[in-house]
Order: C-alpha cells, then sequence, then structure tokens
C-alpha cells in the first residue's frame, strides 16, 4: 500500500512518464524529463541539456516524508552541464521536484515514484529438472504485483521462448534432458498496478544447463550421426539418378544420331598418304592388290576323251583330231602370241559354253562347270 501524503500534494498529483515544462517565455525550448526508480533505492532524474539555458540548471527536491526541500548532492554532468541527479529514495513515495534556471523557476511537478519503476535483476538463480520439466526458482522482491519472466533455448533454436508466473516459480515443460540450454530471467512491473511508464529489470546471468546440470558453456553445434548418414545417402542417390541420366540420354542419342564413322580408320592411307585424294588412293590400292598378270593370262586346256563308239576310220580321223585337241581359254594376248601353225583350239561337240566378263566356262552333260 502507498504511504498516505499531505493535502498540499493532492491537487498537483501528475502520473506522467516524460515531462514537459509549460513555464517558458520567448524561444526558451521546451524542458524534457525522464525519471527512473530503480527498486525503490534510487531515482535518477534527467533532462535534456541546450545552450540557451545559459548557465547550468538547479534541481531542488523532497519526498513525502522530509520537512524541508534539498538541492541536488549529485547532479550528473554531459558536455559539462548538469543534465540529471541522483536520489536516494526513502520508498515508494511522492517526488516533488523544481528545476531552475538561475533565479527563473522551469519546470515544477509532483509524482509517484512507483510509476516509473524498475526492479532489479533476479537473484540466486534455482534449478531443478523433473523428467521433462524445468523448474526455475529465486528469491522474491519484497514488493508485489511483479511479474517473473523466464525465457530459454537450445543451440537449435533460433529464438528465445518465454514463460511468466506472478511469482518467482516458472515451470517450463517438454524439454529434452540431453539437450543444452540457455537461461535468464527477469522481473517486471504489471501495468495495472504501477502504470504504462515502468521498466523491466535486466536479463540475469545466463545459466547453461545439461542433463540436469549447470554447464560453464553448451558446446558448439554439432550435426547428429543420423542425420549425417540420411544427407550421405540423399547425396549418393542423387548423383547416381545423374549418371544414370546421362548414360540413358547417351544411349538414345547413339540411337537417334549414330556416329558417322571416321574415313581415317575406314580407309587407311587415304589422309596420310593421298591428303584425301581418293582417286590416287584407288590406284595404289588396286596396284597393291591387283593380280598379276601372269596368273591371269595361264589358260588351262581341257582335254575331253571321246566316247568310246566305233566309227569308221574315215568319219574318226577328222573329228577325233579336232575333239582330241585341247579346248583352251583364249584371251585377247594369247590370241596374239599364238602358235600360228597350231589349229585353234575348238569347243567340244554337245557341250555349251557360257562366258561371264573375261571367263569362259564350258558345260558338259557330265560335269557341273569345265575350265
Amino acid at each position: 500500500m502507498r504511504p498516505a501524503f499531505p493535502p498540499w500534494a493532492a491537487a498537483a498529483m501528475l502520473l506522467v512518464g516524460h515531462l514537459t515544462a509549460s513555464g517558458k517565455t520567448g524561444a526558451e525550448e521546451a524542458l524534457q524529463v525522464d525519471i527512473i526508480n530503480f527498486n525503490f533505492e534510487t531515482v535518477q532524474v534527467t533532462w535534456n541539456t541546450s545552450e540557451r539555458w545559459g548557465t547550468n540548471l538547479t534541481f531542488v527536491y523532497s519526498f513525502t516524508s522530509m520537512k524541508t526541500e534539498k538541492h541536488c548532492s549529485r547532479y550528473i554532468l554531459r558536455e559539462g552541464r548538469t543534465a540529471g541527479c541522483l536520489l536516494d529514495a526513502p520508498g515508494d513515495e511522492i517526488l516533488s521536484f523544481t528545476i531552475w534556471n538561475g533565479t527563473y523557476p522551469l519546470l515544477n511537478n509532483n509524482l509517484w515514484i512507483s510509476n516509473f519503476l524498475k526492479p532489479s535483476v533476479p537473484k540466486d538463480l534455482q534449478f531443478q529438472w523433473r523428467q521433462e520439466a524445468l523448474t526455475v526458482t529465486c528469491p522474491e522482491l519484497p514488493y508485489s504485483e511483479l511479474l517473473y519472466e523466464v525465457q530459454h533455448r537450445s543451440l537449435y533454436d533460433n529464438e528465445w521462448q518465454a514463460k511468466e508466473e506472478g511469482t518467482c516459480n516458472v515451470t517450463i515443460e517438454g524439454l529434452d534432458i540431453d539437450k543444452c540450454y540457455f537461461v535468464r530471467a527477469r522481473v517486471k512491473a504489471t501495468e495495472s498496478g504501477y502504470g504504462p511508464d515502468t521498466y523491466p529489470s535486466e536479463w540475469s546471468e545466463v545459466a547453461y544447463l545439461q542433463r540436469a546440470e549447470l554447464r560453464d558453456s553448451c558446446p558448439e553445434k554439432t550435426l547428429f550421426p543420423k542425420f549425417v548418414l540420411i544427407s550421405g545417402s540423399v547425396v549418393f542417390l542423387i548423383m547416381f539418378l545423374v549418371f544414370l541420366l546421362i548414360w540413358k540420354l547417351r544411349r538414345v542419342k547413339k540411337l537417334l544420331m549414330p556416329s558417322v564413322p571416321d574415313p581415317k580408320f575406314t580407309f587407311p592411307g587415304l589422309f596420310e598418304a593421298h591428303r584425301g585424294n581418293f582417286q590416287e588412293w584407288i590406284k595404289d590400292t588396286q596396284n597393291v592388290t591387283q593380280l598379276d598378270k601372269v596368273e591371269e593370262r595361264e589358260q588351262e586346256c581341257v582335254l575331253e576323251e571321246a566316247p568310246m563308239v566305233q566309227h569308221s576310220k574315215a568319219e574318226t580321223e577328222t573329228p577325233m583330231e579336232t575333239m582330241t585337241g585341247p579346248l583352251c581359254l583364249q584371251t585377247g594376248d594369247k590370241e596374239a602370241a599364238g602358235d600360228p601353225g597350231q589349229p585353234p583350239c575348238q569347243r567340244p561337240q554337245g557341250e555349251e559354253v557360257l562366258s561371264l566378263g573375261s571367263f569362259t566356262f564350258v558345260i558338259s552333260d557330265n560335269s557341273y562347270v569345265t575350265l
């Protein structure tokens, strides 16, 4: 409960966080004031400095329990000018103050310091594990209407997760005892009890918890072996599919677009010796593979025996001479070089002669082909 205050202060009660001086003249700037009540122990009052004030400003104050006003004994300086004052707070009382510029008052106000409360940092945090739940406790502050906020996160969380309670006994559920957690706490004043201009306390030191024990720090983030195995399998499968696709594409390309054979391997010597001149290469190849003309010109004579038939001497002399003569396959060269005295070769009687190009075949009734 807030203490009673004298009637003279009731009419001057203004519950504001940022105060602006209304007593200014001409071109004087507005004087803005910020107030912070550190756990009902110290009150900090600061204001904006300006060269227009001419001299250092003077702060005069009093609390409800004080009978007389006092001048500030601990000024806050900024750029060589007074910019604020630190006061020892006797408790949740009304602060009355006046800021003077020489002999001229710039601002005069009265307010509850509890409206600008900033609680102290929670101390002596205790941690208790129960299966998958963590309970955080600490000594509570000597005033009520506060919220105790505990935040936690693991190495695998990107943001802090928070939970608030009206007492410093906060239980966080759904945790993995094998993971390492960062834990911190702070205190906030409720808006319903202290208004909208309060400040949350500073965060406590971060505690590192793993397997129900306090650690000096959490280890660096490491990958689980299972995750590494799965990742390696996926990479191997992707590479295998890529190689299989490339192989299939090469086969399809070979079927649709067969490769043209290189003439260097099909026609040896065409480009090396003849520089691609096909006619010269043909001539050279024919000279190498041409049959020997001597062998071409060799002719075989086929001797055919006449059938054993009795004829008269006159009938058999001439035909037998002709029949027993050699049946030669004549060529143009042999006819030219032949013996003029030798009778020409004659086709046997009863047989057929078949000519194919420069070759002549004699076909008889008793044989297939006779050369």
